[in-house]
């Protein structure tokens, strides 16, 4: 082990990473602020997790998701409001998204979009090396000091004329642990571990570029799990001796639970408020999720779940209205679409449904939306810029719309289950989880970029059509044993495809074997990535 001095209490259980600058990332002083945090607030995560399961158990014994009578004051008193959008956060129009390796970092920064929001969460696999790399190039970037020289000795920097991208980090969910680190013989918490470094680093020099520490909170469940990210952003600036509300926290509402508290969870944060956005990947498997044990709620495939879905567009109007209500930003989602270079009318189709996706969120009344790729930077703006003179659109009200617990989970979607989608999800879950494993958390895959949340719908489906013993267009029931051999057939196929050497240095094998665990029908793992996360943690481990 290195010599690194650290703070009491604190165990690293893999070697810091070698680097410029991971040494100080680790410096005994940013070790004891995330420490600090941990035994300051676990205790309350590890409570609101507890929460999550018996919240499902009334779920699964018939208790359907409804708004909260408790906090039905908050809802209608109209004279609270979120805070003022920050430095940098006025015009969020266009907002790109990735991970946090070097080279994506610079050039999203410099894609021309508003912000930019780097992903320790979906689009990373949360490894040693990435996580820890991965603050580097977040102090770098806020810094003006990243730079990247590929081995083919392509240099990348930062934009000379200094027009990059304000900087937004989304640190993992409430879920994840850090295992890597040991607090009092404890894994830390992910979320606690990946704020606490960029903010502990960085919060102080991104006000002095004119930003601030600005986050996207992701996996929220409830209010209360948005009020402990308010105690967290408090002591963290009062602990740098920095005005409350420096801070700016996005919630993104991708689960089913949060629709339902979508004004709660603004006033918990209301000084540190910087809007809502409709994560809809995550949302359709959380639904598929939360909704588990009622067939009723079984959907068809994934590309038959679109935004005008009742269930999808009920909570997307919902989110604007209350989002303009208290005067915060409504952002749309992710347009999953990436160029495809080969085939030119390929391309024309995908981008127009980019332009498409992007069009109805203008009209909808959105105030920005994200993109996946830098391509697609200026057909989004294009989009906004003819349908959104202005910064934003708070002053759309949509105070036409009246949407029910009823409509938030109206199960209304059409389409059906057939070979092709259960084929299809075996093939996404397959091949995304066996990049994970190999440290990708953000793949082209069918001309779509995929993250975890886009897999995680793929197995939840699978699940969900076995557990019901949904019968396919063909007239096939899904069993057990037919989603297995599906997975073999496919498993085949990637084997024929790679070759002999190439599939066996892959992680396909041990991909199968979890996504096999995972869709039998009995037991639901809640995310895959804590699944298998244990499987990127052995090998750095071994390392010691």
């Amino acid at each position: 082990m290195s010599t690194h001095k650290l703070p009491a209490g604190v165990q690293l259980l893999a070697p810091i990473p070698a680097g410029a600058g991971t040494h100080e990332i680790l410096s005994h002083d940013a070790l004891h602020f995330v420490a600090t945090l941990h035994r300051q607030f676990n205790p309350t995560r590890v409570a609101l997790l507890l929460k999550r399961q018996l919240r499902q158990q009334e779920l699964d014994n018939g208790k359907l998701p409804d708004f909260l009578p408790e906090t039905k004051h908050i809802r209608d008193n109209l004279a609270w409001q979120g805070a003022k959008p920050a430095p940098g956060l006025v015009d969020r129009r266009v907002e790109i998204t990735g991970p946090v390796d070097r080279k994506m970092v610079i050039n999203a920064l410099n894609a021309g979009a508003q912000t930019f929001m780097a992903d320790f969460e979906d689009s990373t696999s949360p490894t040693w090396d990435n996580v820890v790399l991965g603050q580097v190039n977040m102090r770098d970037a806020i810094h003006r000091s990243i730079e990247f020289k590929a081995p083919n000795g392509k240099e990348y920097r930062l934009r000379e004329d200094g027009k990059v991208s304000t900087l937004l980090v989304r640190p993992r969910g409430w879920h994840m642990e850090e295992k890597h680190v040991l607090i009092d013989g404890q894994p830390c918490s992910a979320s606690i571990f990946d704020f606490a470094l960029y903010f502990f680093h960085n919060a102080w020099k991104s006000v002095e570029i004119g930003q601030g520490p600005y986050f996207y909170l992701p996996k929220l469940e409830s209010h209360l799990e948005a009020r402990l990210w308010n105690d967290v952003f408090n002591f963290s600036q009062d602990w740098i001796g920095m005005p409350r509300g420096t801070i700016r926290g996005t919630v993104l509402i991708e689960t089913i639970l949060a629709a339902f508290e979508m004004d709660e969870i603004i006033y918990e944060l209301r000084d540190h408020s910087s809007g809502l956005n409709c994560g809809r990947w995550d949302y359709i498997f959380s639904y598929i999720k939360k909704l588990r044990a009622h067939p009723q709620f079984v959907l068809p495939g994934r590309a038959d779940v679109t935004m005008t879905t009742p269930f999808m567009d009920a909570y997307v109007r919902l989110l604007i209205q209350t989002c303009h209500k208290r005067g915060v930003h409504a952002m749309g989602g992710m347009a999953a679409q990436i160029p495809i270079k080969n085939n030119a009318q390929a391309n024309a189709t995908a981008m127009a449904k980019v332009r498409s996706d992007k069009l109805r969120e203008v009209r909808a009344g959105h105030d920005g939306t994200w993109v996946a790729h830098p391509d697609l930077v200026l057909i989004a703006r294009e989009v906004f810029d003819e349908h959104m003179p202005g910064p934003h659109q708070m002053h759309v009200r949509r105070e036409d719309v009246v949407v029910t617990a009823d409509n938030l989970i109206d199960p209304t979607c059409k389409g059906a289950v057939d070979e092709a989608a259960i084929r299809i999800n075996i093939n996404i879950a397959l091949m995304y989880t066996e990049a994970w494993l190999r440290g990708a958390g953000c793949v082209p895959i069918h001309n779509l970029m995929e993250d975890a949340a886009t897999a995680e719908i793929s197995r939840s489906q699978l699940w969900q059509w076995v557990r019901h013993g949904v019968t396919t267009k063909e007239g096939k029931q899904v069993t057990p044993a037919y989603v297995n051999a599906l997975l073999d057939d496919e498993v085949g196929k990637l084997a024929s495809q790679l070759g002999e050497d190439k599939f066996n240095k892959s992680k396909i094998s041990l991909a199968k074997k979890y996504l096999h665990a995972m869709v039998q029908g009995r037991e639901f793992p809640d995310f895959l990535t804590t699944l298998c996360y244990d499987a990127i943690t052995s090998a750095n481990k071994s390392r010691l």
